[in-house]
């Protein structure tokens, strides 16, 4: 089915959260001096806080009497408890957070405050009346619901929970159960084997599901800052089952989880090593090129990858390339990036040097603030308030197997954002070769995601536009890793194309069509037609050059 898109409905990115939130992180410091720039709002004009006072007392008087028309966001997930809106104590309590948090933004709207200032500042007053909401209290209807249903015993195993966080999860909520889960045992779990080891990486080759081979192998280079089963989560939602039933060869990349001694590892490092795979690749399939994708920065260090093989005249080694939800052009601006100039940017650096990486765990909790809601407040209510436990739930558990990135990578992607170094012909040196990605003239294929909170799908569309080569975007209509993760027959799925491109990535989509399912399929005839002629099915792995050296996942996959 194929309806055309809405042009009243354009998709807009996430607004507070992006990667380079994450790369950055957000210093006490800087959230302090708004505070500071807001205390001496309400210092220099005292009329203007006492008219917005008067305006906040007045919406109190109609919520008292009964009279408010404040209602929330049908979709906040907070307020669907029928007890907010039929009982008159809880329909007050909610009007009058309600009345408080709107007459707050508009004080700060309203303000004489620079906009890039009223734009920080409604960034921290928003994480401060997120916090604020009655749904975070013992007061929240499902919390009493839950008391009273267990005898009390829910505020004990909240307690509990409380405890264990505090102890073992740095004092965040903790968001899925780790013991429902193994990877090896019920993830990545797909049969395959380690073909070649480096100091950087392992290479897993899997064996071949299919009747037919076709002869260019499909190469998936993960992103360095999480571990690569989110290709191989359970057998419904493999992406490598899917591309191995289909009769494609499949290898994949399993970075090594780096410590302090890898600190001197920056974008090069892993360009090389990658090199030294697809080398290996070719190698086992006996084809002269390969297919490449790389999701989110393993999109980015593919992107180099071909940019430093033009430089040298080894494109020929590349087949196609297929990038999902990656950043090649860093242009992004969000209120968070308000708080990344020069001074934040070096202590960023600095700090991770003197640790040798940026631990992951560190970029999960910039994450988790930037989407409060949904990635603090939801696990506070649910662990804490209601005393369950989180839920099972694979794609949590990989979210939360954190990895570190060695403080020159960290330093490589800070820069990238800062300067925007593949907008620019020559800008960025990789391996000593400078690149230019007009002249990687590879057939590309980008997927992006409506609602992607850490890559903007517009940025994604943007990226497209860098490439020398025929290239093809695809919008799906989920999330950061949903977009991925969005096998055929999910009932939920649907994307949007437009097979011309345009400059602007609005007038792209006003004229896109919509396309009910996954891209999955649409991709995987894309990917069919460049990866040669189907021949005979060798289930041996790996070769006398490379021999297998141990079972799928390998070793790597479990460093901690």
């Amino acid at each position: 089915m194929r309806e055309t898109s809405s042009a009243g409905r354009l998709p807009a990115p996430a607004e507070f959260m992006n990667a380079q939130s994450a790369m950055v992180g957000l210093r006490g410091k800087d959230m302090l001096s708004t505070l500071r720039s807001l205390a001496l709002q309400g210092v220099r004009r005292p009329l203007y806080n006492a008219r917005h006072l008067a305006a906040f007392g007045k919406q109190m008087g109609r919520v008292l009497l009964g009279d408010s028309p404040l209602q929330p966001n049908p979709q906040d997930a907070r307020f669907q408890d029928p007890s907010w809106r039929l009982n008159p104590f809880y329909r007050r309590t909610l009007q009058a957070y309600l009345a408080w948090q709107q007459q707050l933004l508009a004080w700060i709207d309203e303000s004489d405050m620079e906009c890039d200032d009223r734009t920080r500042a409604r960034f921290v007053l928003s994480l401060f009346a997120d916090a604020m909401a009655p749904s975070n209290s013992l007061i929240n209807p499902q919390a009493v619901k839950e008391i009273f249903n267990t005898g009390g015993q829910s505020l004990l195993s909240g307690g509990r929970h409380l405890l264990a966080d505090l102890m073992h999860n740095g004092g965040m909520p903790s968001q899925v159960n780790k013991q429902a889960f193994e990877v090896g045992r019920n993830l990545a779990n797909t049969p395959g084997a380690v073909v070649f080891r480096s100091e950087v990486l392992e290479l897993i080759q899997y064996k071949p599901m299919g009747e037919h081979l076709y002869a260019k192998p499909l190469l998936i280079v993960p992103p360095q800052i999480n571990k690569y089963y989110i290709f191989d989560l359970s057998a419904e939602k493999s992406f490598v089952q899917y591309a191995l039933k289909n009769n494609l060869q499949v290898f994949m990349v399993s970075w090594r989880n780096p410590d302090a001694r890898h600190r001197e590892w920056g974008l090069s490092t892993y360009v090389k090593a990658l090199d030294e795979a697809i080398e290996v690749c070719r190698s086992i399939s006996g084809s002269r090129s390969v297919n490449l994708m790389g999701a989110c920065s393993g999109g980015l260090t593919i992107a180099a990858l071909q940019g430093h093989l033009q430089a040298r005249r080894q494109l020929r080694k590349i087949s196609s390339a297929t990038y999902l939800v990656s950043l090649l052009d860093s242009q992004v601006e969000t209120p968070a990036a308000l708080f990344a100039d020069e001074q934040t940017l070096e202590t960023s650096k600095r700090r991770s040097y003197q640790h040798g990486v940026l631990e992951g765990k560190d970029m999960a909790k910039v994450f988790a603030w930037m989407r409060p809601n949904d990635l603090i407040w939801n696990y506070w209510v649910n662990n804490y308030l209601l005393g369950k436990l989180p839920p099972a739930f694979d794609i949590l558990y990989w979210n939360n197997d954190n990895t570190r990135l060695p403080a020159a990578l960290h330093g490589d992607f800070l820069d990238f954002f800062k300067h925007n170094p593949l907008a620019r012909a020559g800008a960025m040196e990789i391996c000593g070769t400078p690149i230019d990605l007009k002249k990687v003239a590879v057939d590309n294929f980008h997927v992006a995601g409506i609602t992607d909170h850490i890559t903007p799908w517009d940025a994604v569309y943007r990226s497209a536009l860098l490439m020398g080569g025929d290239s093809r975007f695809v919008l799906s209509n989920s999330g950061h890793i949903q977009s991925i993760l969005n096998p055929p027959g999910n009932p939920k799925a649907c994307y949007f194309e437009n097979g011309k491109l345009q400059s602007d990535p609005r007038a792209w989509y006003y004229d896109t069509q919509r396309h009910e399912g996954s891209w999955w399929p649409m991709w995987l005839q894309w990917i069919q037609e460049r990866s040669g002629e189907r021949g005979a099915v060798n289930f041996e792995l790996g070769n006398a050059e490379h021999p297998p050296m141990e079972a799928a996942p390998g070793t790597y996959v479990h460093e901690r």
